[in-house]
């Protein structure tokens, strides 16, 4: 059996949450006319506003942040170093599309080509750090679908680094935004590159060919794309009091047309939604007895920060309550083992569940105090 703690909004301390004021209904999304579209809340992962966003589409160079992905993850990993030099192959120097204007069989800073594909765009940097990480551009799909499916990309499929037309090379609003929470969240270090406006490379000036950072500064990436058979494409990024939106337009038919479907969905969901911090990772929410232990009780909580999206106006209607299964609370205690669940609520409306885990180890008390607490369960 459970035992429910009701914790309302004091999980995260010191939070003082301002009075309830009455929330506006909420308006529809704006209308947008593209093939899909979708608006994220980046930190509670929340869809705000969505059309087709799991019809299969043409990701154009919106591909380029997978490849980024790949790369970074890669770089992590100790396969490849910001400080390499990477040779340029032929392939990488006659690729078509946008482009660094990298030499052939000349050696490039690894860190150079990568500013060169989030900024330029260019397709011939963005080959040059496929082939450099996985030996052949083919090798490095692999990896990219590798990837996807690991950050749970279900209906994604890569055939190449750049997002060149080919039939089985795809992917879904739904996804990108998946791709695009996962690169903000896993290297915000490299995502800073996203907001850069120019780079220079060979004597050659290119600007970002990302509209909304001119047009908004909360805006601080990501990336367009467009083919003729995708449209124009643009993912966007914008945080604005504590807030991060994540927007996707998929095939619009202009450039313009994007940015303006881009700010419309941020626009909206900076209006009418707020984010909530519900409880930090790893912070104590609760602390039950244990039994049979050396330690009297254990901090219990949550492995990943926990926050809400909510109705603007709503945000203090967010309850939390935390359930405890007392039965499971008998050492040994193992730490990230779930003992329980944390339940929010809106309204009185059940919105989300995270388990409630062990944030420590208690490890078997002696045996007078086992014993006694034998006996204790007995009534318990």
């Amino acid at each position: 059996m459970l035992r429910s703690i009701s914790l309302g909004l004091m999980l995260i301390g010191s939070l003082v949450l301002p009075r309830a004021q009455a929330a506006d209904m909420l308006p529809p999304p704006p209308a947008i006319n593209a093939k899909s579209f979708l608006l994220m809340d980046h930190y509670s992962g929340k869809i705000l506003a969505a059309q087709n966003s799991d019809a299969r589409v043409e990701p154009a160079s919106l591909t380029k942040l997978m490849t980024a992905y790949v790369i970074m993850s890669e770089m992590r990993k100790g396969a490849i170093k910001m400080d390499d030099q990477v040779r340029i192959s032929e392939k990488a120097w006659r690729t078509q599309g946008s482009k660094m204007f990298v030499e052939v069989n000349k050696t490039v800073p690894f860190k150079d080509l990568l500013l060169g594909m989030i900024i330029q765009s260019g397709n011939d940097a963005t080959i040059a750090l496929a082939e450099h990480t996985a030996g052949s551009e083919d090798s490095f799909a692999a990896l990219m679908n590798a990837y996807a499916q690991r950050l749970g990309m279900k209906n994604s499929n890569f055939v190449n680094s750049t997002g060149w037309p080919e039939p089985q090379h795809y992917s879904t609003a739904h996804d990108l935004a998946i791709l695009t929470r996962a690169l903000i969240n896993d290297f915000p270090e490299h995502y800073q590159m996203y907001k850069i406006r120019e780079y220079t490379f060979n004597n050659i000036s290119q600007f970002n060919r990302n509209p909304l950072l001119k047009a908004d500064n909360d805006v601080d990436g990501v990336k367009t794309g467009h083919t003729e058979s995708a449209g124009f494409c643009l993912i966007g990024s914008a945080l604005k009091n504590n807030m991060r939106l994540i927007s996707v337009v998929i095939g619009t038919n202009s450039d313009k047309a994007r940015e303006i479907a881009s700010m419309a969905l941020l626009n909206y969901g900076f209006r009418f939604y707020e984010t909530v911090k519900v409880q930090l990772a790893n912070n104590p929410m609760t602390s039950p007895e244990v039994f049979k232990g050396e330690k009297n009780s254990v901090a219990l909580g949550l492995i990943e920060n926990l926050y809400v999206t909510v109705a603007r106006g709503k945000r203090d209607h967010v309850q939390a309550s935390v359930n405890v299964n007392p039965a499971a609370i008998v050492a040994p205690i193992i730490k990230g083992k779930q003992y329980g669940q944390v339940e929010i609520m809106v309204d009185e409306q059940a919105v989300t569940t995270r388990p409630l885990v062990a944030l420590e180890e208690v490890k078997s008390g002696g045996i007078w105090r086992r014993t006694v607490d034998s006996v204790k369960l007995w009534f318990e």
